[in-house]
């Protein structure tokens, strides 16, 4: 038996952890159904995911690249599916609910606007104008509480609590202060492992994925990475040992592979032995503090990873005109329908009899595609107002 074959074996057998997160427990749908003969609630769950339109939406979503680079680079579709990937993975070793980490991979980035953290930043501060904020993470909710409809009994896709729970508080923790609005979401408990799991395979996932992009997109060269991410220098040592006569792009793929398998087996490790004093789920809620996390040599390295990207590709002066291009965009868009909410289609004119304008406008803006404001910027709105 190989040796992968033996470690997934092994965790097999261990079956799940105690502080695994027991299907049984759910809290169930806001709306209750009976349970479905032969699928788990988590499971489920996951499937009206992806049945959504909403996941359907991210295959043209910008993730660091818009479309017209390559159709080879990652989208929000795409990474969304790497994270999930890697969640399964992880999960399925520290013995956890690998369905419900699965759910909560798939729909992390749902909430996200057309261009990526380019388009969230820009509709944070056309909101801020109007004393809002925008953040995905809540858009979410919102997306899979509302905005889907696809059933005939209920608003929304009535997911489970748990998963309605993770989508909100996987990457951070709020208040009740902050987000009162959330308090059904018992803001004073850490989400279950499965949930924290997910802040760590997103950054996993994004990080190595950036770096392969922008290689390939010729922004970032082999010696550039090598000079300043330690990590993957010595990944490429010992890639060149094995491989020596291997063409560049080979070796490259080589110890970016051998810097993810670093990444998440810490991730594994660490979290586990953090785990493990944690008699059930509710001890690990009620915990000060989130138990995922890397060692601190893996941490440095991530790190160093992460401010080589930020300092060297997302700062890149190609891209760079790219955010400014999709920042205005989305700017202006919003601005033209606060002036001229006529132009709203009937659904979201309806919508204003209840809710603030600015909130319509955004969500509005926020369900869009890359293709499809762009193309309703063009058309509605003078082309010379964007910046070029």
């Amino acid at each position: 038996m190989r040796r992968e074959e033996a470690i997934a074996a092994a965790a097999e057998s261990r079956g799940p952890a105690p502080y695994a997160f027991p299907t049984q427990r759910s809290r169930g749908r806001r709306y209750p159904e009976a349970p479905h003969p032969y699928r788990g609630e988590f499971q489920r769950d996951r499937d009206r995911v992806i049945h959504s339109r909403a996941f359907r939406r991210l295959e043209n979503k910008t993730q660091v690249f818009p479309q017209r680079y390559s159709d080879h680079f990652r989208n929000r579709l795409t990474h969304t599916l790497e994270v999930a990937q890697i969640s399964r993975t992880a999960a399925r070793q520290l013995g956890l609910n690998a369905e419900l980490t699965e759910t909560l991979a798939l729909a992390h980035d749902i909430g996200h606007p057309p261009f990526g953290h380019s388009g969230e930043q820009a509709l944070d501060r056309a909101m801020q104008d109007h004393g809002a904020h925008f953040d995905h993470n809540l858009h979410a909710l919102r997306i899979v509480e509302t905005f889907e409809q696809r059933y005939a009994e209920f608003p929304g896709l009535n997911l489970t609590f748990e998963v309605r729970e993770g989508i909100v508080k996987h990457s951070r923790d709020y208040t009740a202060a902050e987000a009162p609005e959330l308090a059904e979401y018992e803001l004073d408990l850490r989400p279950p492992l499965e949930a924290q799991l997910i802040d760590w395979t997103d950054e996993i996932s994004y990080n190595s994925a950036d770096l392969d992009d922008a290689y390939e997109a010729r922004l970032l060269s082999l010696p550039q990475i090598r000079a300043g991410v330690d990590l993957f220098a010595g990944m490429l040592d010992q890639v060149h040992d094995l491989y020596p006569h291997a063409p560049e792009k080979l070796r490259f793929n080589e110890a970016l592979r051998r810097v993810i398998d670093y990444f998440v087996t810490d991730l594994i490790e660490t979290t586990r032995a953090a785990a493990a004093p944690f008699g059930d789920v509710d001890e690990l809620r009620r915990h000060g503090g989130r138990v995922a996390g890397m060692g601190a040599e893996a941490d440095r390295a991530r790190r160093q990873l992460k401010a080589f990207l930020h300092a060297n590709l997302y700062n890149h002066p190609q891209l760079r005109r790219e955010k400014e291009r999709a920042e205005a965009l989305v700017e202006e868009t919003f601005r033209f329908f606060m002036e001229r909410p006529s132009q709203l289609p009937h659904s979201y004119q309806e919508q204003t009899s209840r809710l603030p304008l600015h909130r319509v406008v955004c969500d509005y803006l926020a369900g869009m595609t890359d293709t499809y404001i762009a193309e309703l910027h063009r058309d509605m709105i003078p082309a010379r107002r964007v910046a070029r």
